[in-house]
């Protein structure tokens, strides 16, 4: 009994410390991906470019750093969120139908682009 829960511990613990690394090592293969895309269309300024971002990522990557950079780009998209509102109230103020179209349509992908951001881990 106690094997099988010193076993259990030992597994969640690699577990939480691989789940600690992922973030970045995500990045990393996003990044891969990119390259080998590039690669494979022959755009050598785009594989300089994001040869230089994996560099950078490897000597730079945090966790801690990616989440916090989520957070900041969640608070920007609500604050987009919280203009497009006041550009379409003005539009309503206003009556221009067309204006009004145009403003819902920003408002909306504006929301959507934040559910997408609140939907990643981290």
């Amino acid at each position: 009994m106690k094997y099988r829960i010193t076993l259990a511990l030992a597994l969640f613990s690699l577990s939480t410390a691989s789940f600690a690394n992922s973030l970045c090592q995500e990045k990393e293969q996003d990044i891969q991906r990119e390259i080998s895309y590039a690669e494979k269309h022959n755009n050598q300024n785009r594989i300089d470019g994001l040869k230089k971002a994996l560099s950078e990522v490897k000597a730079n990557c945090s966790d801690s750093k990616l989440r916090a950079d989520h957070q900041k780009k969640i608070a920007e998209q609500k604050e987009e969120i919280a203009e497009r509102r006041h550009d379409l109230k003005e539009a309503k103020e206003k009556g221009d139908a067309d204006k009004i179209a145009k403003r819902e349509e920003k408002l909306k992908e504006a929301q959507e682009e934040l559910k997408a951001l609140e939907a990643r881990d981290y």
